[in-house]
């Protein structure tokens, strides 16, 4: 099977989205001798060129484009290529406005800008195919061809009625039958019964709310529909040759479709990533994010990942737009390296002077070879160059003993209106807990809630609403083997279908937490908080809850440890954090006898704990289960990362900070022999081998 390690050969990927249909032949030689003197060796091309490739129906001009090939190849630039079916030239959707998706209200979104397309419409379907098709047919074998990129971040939603067609489709094989269906969606309820398949459609806009199972069901109908149109391209260009990879890009922690099942379809995963250049290292949306977004990616890779995508300064689609400081690109493409990237990307080459994205940065500015930005983005080549060199990360690992559970089909129904508190964000939940972990460096993975755990030592789960029986069975085996679980807030609640689980969270994890009841639940406003006894702080969400006591439960002892409890309010005096051991007799579970390990710990968290509060627990349970941080004596907003025998170390500090070493070692990105103490100036970075 392709892999990245086909395409990177030994070096690090530099490059960006090139387009140089938007510019005079007579600028692409000066493009290649810019990238050239920036150290680019890949070249994104062809994304949004179909019009260009397509004028008019089923006539092709690639004459344009066998030029920017061989003008790349000869400069020893590699070519990712692009199937450019993400933005269908305005005659389609002139000629085939059923092609065009509608909105829940049933409103055309017509032809005008990108993503104008309907993923369920045969006749888009098969002219993407028959693109990406002669465009395979044309370049499969050229020399420059590295690696094959399927449309651009697949975003599309549709309600039209072929949409609502093929939704039924995915609802029959999904169920069989309407029994089953009703059953599923509890259309009891508000006198929802179906009779007839013809009476299904998409959730559309309605007078009041949408059953949410129907809801759930649209949002993994629709990342599955999305996953057809990719996996039908992927698969005309693998029939043309199958050795070249394929990649699609993710766009960063995005709702829209189930990362866990796109990336197993995937030969290279890939990702977007723009975190927010104003955002200091306390905020989840400025390095925290792209950590996150890093660590997400490599997991779903289960190795060495892609940065398809980043600004080279300013982007152009928030309030304001500045640009980055000194220092901050090639502090967050480092960290990308340093968490498994084997490509920084950014979009895009040379940047437009029209469209919507004229102000949207790039490699090469508007003020050309002789601006700082290009000056950056040549010293960022120049690193890259000195880390493949060292022969000592390329295709290397970074692994963890801690991993943290995420799951799309949770966030879908979490999401939804009609639920205890809309103050409840399931990514935002997701960003601070990891967020606390990669605050105090300790290593992380990401998996799906089924996925095989067991190298894994310490088990997170901040806030999973929804947990299938097969989830919930894999915490339980987990547990018993001797891992640490760290449970969080309104977590397994609801099971497959969002149906409110017997006694309102799963009695499994119930029994593991140390879980009598809960009683109610007391979600907190906007801004709100209570005080724990502990001198600590909750937000976002409270519960009334009971432990077991020493004589409920099989295996549960003494009953829980009452590691925190509410201090005032009407919950004062009730628990708020437990910790517990749910096996401390092997005559309780008899497959436990003699395993290793002993038995695992649990810890719940009924309340969002204050920053700090979350990390110190977060660290606590870790050491329990003898896992440290990678360097634990860090300074604050030093970020510690180990991605095979190097150590990275980031400063994310505006100012410069004194850090210690762990050990002696020399800096791939200087040559410098470092020992003892040293300083990383602001936004600076060290690469240390032994």
């Amino acid at each position: 099977m392709a892999s990245l390690s086909d395409v990177t050969r030994g070096r690090l990927l530099h490059g960006g989205d090139y387009n140089p249909e938007q510019w005079p032949e007579e600028v692409w030689s000066e493009d290649v001798r810019l990238m050239r003197e920036a150290g680019v060796n890949l070249a994104t091309v062809g994304v949004f060129s179909w019009a260009r490739i397509e004028p008019r129906p089923g006539v092709r001009d690639f004459g344009w484009l066998d030029r920017v090939m061989d003008l790349l190849h000869d400069a020893g630039i590699g070519v990712c290529l692009a199937t450019a079916t993400a933005s269908p030239p305005p005659w389609m959707g002139a000629r085939y406005p059923e092609t065009l998706p509608r909105d829940e209200n049933g409103t055309v979104q017509w032809y005008g800008s990108r993503q104008q397309y309907c993923p369920s419409s045969p006749i888009y379907r098969e002219h993407a195919v028959r693109l990406a098709g002669d465009i395979a047919d044309r370049y499969a074998h050229h020399p420059a061809l590295r690696l094959w990129h399927v449309n651009n971040e697949y975003c599309t939603h549709c309600w039209c009625d072929v949409t609502a067609e093929h939704f039924r489709r995915w609802l029959r094989a999904r169920y069989g039958d309407l029994d089953a269906l009703n059953e599923a969606w509890g259309t009891a309820f508000w006198s929802q019964r179906y009779d007839d398949w013809s009476e299904v459609i998409p959730p559309r806009r309605t007078p009041y709310l949408v059953n949410p199972t129907q809801k759930l069901d649209f949002h993994r109908f629709t990342s599955d529909a999305l996953l057809e149109c990719h996996t039908a391209e992927r698969d005309a260009l693998r029939a043309r040759r199958a050795d070249i990879p394929v990649t699609t890009n993710f766009m960063p922690l995005f709702p829209g479709q189930d990362g866990w099942r796109w990336s197993a379809e995937e030969d290279v995963v890939s990702v977007d990533i723009y975190p927010d250049p104003r955002a200091d290292h306390r905020s989840t949306g400025g390095a925290p994010f792209g950590a996150l977004v890093q660590d997400l990616t490599r997991s779903q890779a289960k190795g060495p990942w892609m940065l398809m995508e980043q600004a080279a300064a300013a982007v152009n689609w928030r309030g304001v737009n500045p640009p980055k400081a000194e220092g901050l690109m090639r502090l967050w493409s480092l960290q990308a390296v340093a968490r498994g990237a084997d490509a920084v990307c950014f979009f895009q080459w040379r940047q437009s002077r029209q469209g919507s994205e004229k102000f949207h940065s790039a490699m090469l500015p508007h003020s050309g070879e002789r601006s700082r930005g290009f000056g950056r983005v040549a010293e960022l080549g120049a690193d890259l160059a000195r880390l493949s060199d060292s022969g000592a990360v390329v295709d290397a690992r970074t692994t963890a003993d801690v991993v943290v559970l995420h799951d799309w089909d949770s966030w879908w129904a979490d999401g939804q209106p009609g639920r205890p508190s809309a103050e409840v964000d399931h990514a935002e939940v997701l960003r601070e807990w990891h967020r606390a972990l990669w605050s105090r460096n300790l290593a992380c993975d990401l998996a799906h809630p089924e996925a095989d755990l067991s190298s894994y030592r310490v088990i997170v789960v901040p806030h999973l609403y929804l947990m299938t029986d097969a989830a919930l069975d894999n915490l339980v085996e987990r547990v018993r083997a001797g891992a640490t679980l760290v449970c969080g807030w309104f977590t397994g609640i609801a099971d497959a279908d969002d149906r409110i689980r017997e006694g309102g969270m799963d009695a499994r994890l119930r029994e593991l937490l140390g879980i009598d009841i809960v009683h109610e639940w007391w979600p907190m406003e906007a801004g709100e908080s209570g005080k724990l006894d502990d001198g600590s702080t909750g937000t976002v969400w409270s519960e009334d809850l009971e432990p077991v006591g020493p004589r409920q439960g099989a295996g549960s002892g003494e009953g829980p440890e009452v590691i925190a409890r509410w201090a005032g309010g009407e919950l004062d005096g009730r628990p708020a954090v437990l910790r517990h051991t749910p096996f401390t007799d092997p005559a309780d579970d008899p497959g436990r006898a003699g395993a290793p390990g002993g038995s695992g710990t649990t810890w719940y968290l009924s309340t969002q704990p204050d920053p700090e509060a979350l990390e110190n627990l977060l660290v606590r349970a870790a050491a329990g289960a003898g896992v440290e941080p990678v360097l634990a004596d860090a300074p604050d907003g030093v970020e510690a990362v180990r991605r095979g025998e190097v150590l990275f170390l980031l400063n994310h500090r505006p100012d410069p900070v004194t850090v210690t070493l762990p050990r002696a070692g020399t800096d791939l990105l200087t040559g410098r022999r470092c020992e003892g103490e040293v300083t990383l100036e602001r936004y600076g970075v060290l690469a240390l081998r032994p």
